[in-house]
């Protein structure tokens, strides 16, 4: 079989089984090792499969968000170990993006003591928070609301936030794989794009069930991120091939009790 031909047969055989094993692809494809693992990276990078110990399995897929009011609960141990191992990466005086999401609303919780901050962000709940609990210089880009996610998107979103430079960008997702980051909706992609465009430093914060999701649009690829911030029960097939593409993972860890340091919002 050619590599085309092999890699459709995985395909198959993950359309009838969640899970197939490395052993038994090389058992029935006939071939080495190396190259049932070279087809699978293949399949891997266009983000239809993910890596599992041993072997592979299909990327899930997400048709539809969950609104703000209900993600917020999903995962929160998850998302204040990634939020204040992503608020470590910010200084004083910097620039900062700070995408929509309840993961990197953890990540404002914890640079609100921060000095000379400004804080770009097309999130309402992060703005409004901010607004009250930190004297930063505080913009929101506004532009079309999308009411679940209390937030703004589109073009006009993503033209308010060129008009800055910022020193890091944090950006959320519902979805990602190796080859990039996916949405359900297409407006989310272009406000995504232009603020990693204008970072000196784009960090990908999201929890490890984000990760082997895919949805309809395509967003960015995994490589314009210089720095994944993600918990521990991340794959670590998946960290050594993000480090393997120059991508550095850090993996925040989840203590009984999150203590916000001195200068942040109790």
């Amino acid at each position: 079989m050619i590599p085309a031909e092999r890699q459709q047969f995985i395909l198959t055989c993950l359309a009838e089984r969640d899970v197939v094993s490395i052993a038994e692809l090389i058992d029935k494809l006939g071939v080495s090792h190396m190259t049932v693992r070279r087809d699978i990276q293949v399949l891997e990078q266009s983000g239809r499969v993910a890596s599992v110990t041993g072997g592979v399995r299909l990327s899930r897929r997400l048709d539809q968000e969950l609104p703000h009011l209900q993600k917020i609960e999903i995962n929160a141990d998850e998302k204040q170990a990634i939020g204040r191992a992503a608020a470590g990466l910010v200084g004083d005086g910097m620039v900062v993006y700070l995408d929509a999401g309840t993961t990197t609303l953890e990540i404002a919780r914890r640079i609100a003591g921060r000095r000379n901050l400004t804080v770009v962000t097309n999130d309402f709940v992060i703005c409004a928070w901010l607004s009250t609990q930190s004297d930063c210089t505080l913009y929101h880009s506004g532009g079309l609301v999308e009411r679940d996610n209390q937030s703004c998107v589109g073009g006009a979103a993503s033209e308010a936030l060129a008009r800055f430079n910022y020193d890091i960008a944090f950006i959320s997702t519902s979805s990602w794989t190796l080859a990039g980051l996916s949405s359900p909706s297409e407006l989310k992609g272009p406000v995504k794009k232009v603020a990693v465009g204008q970072a000196g430093r784009s960090v990908l914060v999201s929890d490890s069930t984000k990760y082997r999701v895919i949805a309809a649009m395509n967003i960015l690829p995994m490589t314009v991120f210089d720095t994944v911030v993600t918990d521990r029960q991340i794959e670590p097939d998946a960290a050594a091939a993000l480090r393997e593409m120059g991508v550095e993972v850090i993996l925040a860890d989840a203590p009984e009790t999150d203590q916000m340091s001195k200068g942040e919002a109790e």
